[in-house]
């Protein structure tokens, strides 16, 4: 029985939601590593690796080769490097609209403190009213 394709999208993306296997990934997209240097650069034990890159693999996002006791992972197609461009280009745009957002939270944080410190309508140097810039209106 064929899986329908958002099942299978679903799968590809659940196979990027373990932070290990990224960060594999993000290690490969500079070229073909060894396990040992894998190893190396993420903190886990042998076996958790083992398991992790055996998910990268049954999904068809890296291929391993071995030389001797030396098995080398690599990126499968150029397509997997392209995805995780995009992850990063989508994720980039989240936490800037996420900082932009922040800012405009402290900002109005900012007011509303101030306003309840110095009472409603003060300026940010606590005094009440208009500014000395602000022209009454004419009546």
């Amino acid at each position: 029985m064929l899986v329908p394709l958002h099942r299978a999208k679903a799968d590809l993306f659940r196979t990027l939601g373990h932070p290990v296997r990224i960060r594999i990934l993000e290690l490969l997209l500079d070229g073909p590593h060894p396990v040992r240097e894998l190893l190396a650069e993420i903190d886990i034990e042998a076996s958790s690796m083992s398991q992790q890159l055996a998910v990268l693999r049954r999904a068809g996002m890296v291929t391993s080769e071995r030389e001797g006791s030396t098995v080398t992972y690599r990126l499968s197609t150029p397509e997997v490097a392209e995805l995780m461009a995009a992850a990063r280009a989508l994720l980039t745009r989240v936490l800037t609209n996420q900082e932009t957002l922040l800012a405009d939270l402290r900002t109005e944080h900012g007011d509303a403190e101030r306003e309840q410190a110095y009472g409603e309508g003060a300026g940010a140097d606590g005094t009440e009213g208009r500014h000395e810039d602000e022209v009454s209106p004419t009546p």
